[in-house]
């Protein structure tokens, strides 16, 4: 259960900092509409697009890309709260969120965005290093979210 709190708590803290960086920097917001389209075609098996835009719509793919992203985040809450044990609630650390949230970069370079058709780390994109640069830094901001959460919650 506290798995799954840090892990909302923490893809809350990710979407805050997301609108941080749209007010301040301009940055475009998430659209998690490309990722909905992209879960709804799993069901027939695909996993990897040329293009995700190009695939058939779905009606609710930005609700179905949000639902998706938070289920991520509170699994990832879990799969830390597995790892490290009940002990490291009563006495969290920085580390083991940070390990878990850079880790967790990987789904996003290898399946994610190969799925959605804009490559491997987004190779195929003209700021690939700046999408990959904004990767580490928002994960590194889930690790803090998983962290303060726990913090919040012991």
């Amino acid at each position: 259960m506290k798995g799954a709190v840090i892990g909302f708590g923490a893809t809350v803290l990710m979407d805050l900092w997301a609108v941080f960086l749209w007010t301040a920097f301009r940055q475009s917001r998430p659209n998690w509409a490309p990722v909905g389209r992209w879960v709804w075609h799993l069901k027939n098996g695909t996993v990897f697009h040329d293009n995700i835009a190009s695939a058939e719509p779905y009606a609710h793919e930005q609700a179905l890309g949000w639902i998706f992203h938070y289920a991520v985040g509170i699994l990832y809450g879990v799969i830390l709260a597995v790892w490290v044990g009940a002990s490291w609630f009563a006495v969290p650390t920085f580390l083991p969120a940070w390990v878990l949230g850079i880790v967790t970069v990987g789904a996003g370079w290898f399946l994610l965005q190969p799925g959605l058709g804009v490559g491997i780390a987004a190779s195929k994109l003209p700021n690939a290093d700046t999408v990959r640069i904004l990767n580490l830094v928002s994960h590194t901001v889930f690790a803090l979210g998983l962290y303060g959460t726990a913090l919040l919650i012991r």
